[in-house]
């Protein structure tokens, strides 16, 4: 398949899986994620209709997302992978949406850069739902405090909740648990699943699925 069948195809699938679950169609958006994937790479993906994409990265986006930003004005850019605090003024600039605010030091280096640059991104918090000590993210026990205080403090309006399931668990459950942990802070959007699991999150109430080498290839 050349890539507008694959992007088609996973389309068709998140639309099923909305269907299955009785939500209404459209209500999950697609970020395709093209980190790895250098600006040739990721054209035809853009050509195919995508516009919104995952990054981990600040310095690899960098590198190929102001070009393709300025031939494609609409296009979202998020960040899905770890932020260091030493970036944050780079990826305010460059970021429509950051979902990896996942703790103290990192929503405080946001909140000034936001106001430095008068630029808002969209905001999410990552929790951490399998405790993995290699893994970023808030302690799932400490979301609703730190989302209070990311609020309340720090002037950020949060958007949603993200996380990645350990890649050896059911990740049925870890999705369960951000949902619940997402409506005790009265949040509405989720980001949750990948190539592998982005069916299972739509079912758990995903509101946006990460989904890299199904619409790529592999790496």
């Amino acid at each position: 398949m050349d890539v507008q069948e694959r992007l088609n195809d996973v389309m068709s699938r998140i639309r099923m899986s909305e269907t299955a679950a009785n939500r209404a169609e459209g209500a999950v958006a697609l970020v395709a994620v093209s980190k790895t994937f250098d600006a040739e790479a990721i054209r035809p993906v853009i050509a195919a209709g995508q516009r919104v994409f995952g990054e981990n990265r600040v310095q690899e986006a960098q590198g190929k997302w102001p070009e393709l930003k300025a031939e494609t004005p609409d296009v979202e850019l998020h960040l899905i992978g770890p932020l260091q605090s030493n970036k944050a003024a780079d990826a305010v600039a460059l970021f429509d949406v950051i979902e990896t605010i996942d703790r103290e030091k990192i929503a405080r280096a946001v909140a000034v850069e936001m106001k430095r640059q008068d630029r808002k991104p969209r905001l999410y918090v990552q929790v951490n739902t399998g405790l993995e000590p290699q893994k970023a993210g808030i302690a799932p026990e400490e979301t609703g405090a730190f989302v209070d205080l990311c609020r309340s403090e720090l002037g950020l309006d949060i958007e949603g909740l993200m996380c990645i399931p350990p890649v050896d668990e059911n990740p049925g459950p870890h999705f369960a648990l951000l949902e619940k942990l997402a409506m005790s802070c009265g949040l509405t959007r989720l980001s949750m699943g990948m190539s592998g699991d982005f069916e299972t999150a739509i079912a758990f109430g995903a509101t946006s699925v990460r989904v890299g080498s199904a619409i790529f290839g592999t790496r």
